[in-house]
């Protein structure tokens, strides 16, 4: 099992990632009520999904076997708890985890 961070900071971001020997576009905003919002893209910028929440504690990807992405992400909390990332924590007690089998 192959455990990834994706490295994230408080703050909207837009990055590149190599996920599973495949590169993708991540876009992360705070969208107030909300919350921390995911758009994922591939190597082109085509969406792949957008408007994913970071629930914490289930696959963000699960629902979306279609796409072919060999793994699960995830949120989770330094404590272990199912804590939403707020506006400040989102890279510091919240993290962004992928999971390749």
């Amino acid at each position: 099992m192959n455990i990834t961070e994706i490295p994230l900071t408080p703050n909207n971001q837009q990055f590149r990632i190599q996920l599973a020997g495949v590169t993708y576009t991540i876009n992360i905003v705070w969208r107030d009520a909300a919350g921390w919002i995911m758009d994922l893209m591939d190597s082109g910028g085509e969406a792949l999904l957008s408007g994913v929440p970071l629930v914490p504690g289930v696959d963000l990807l699960g629902q979306y076997p279609d796409l072919g992405i060999s793994g699960a992400m995830v949120v989770g909390c330094d404590n272990g708890s199912p804590e939403y990332p707020t506006k400040t924590n989102l890279g510091g007690h919240s993290h962004l985890i992928f999971v390749q089998e």
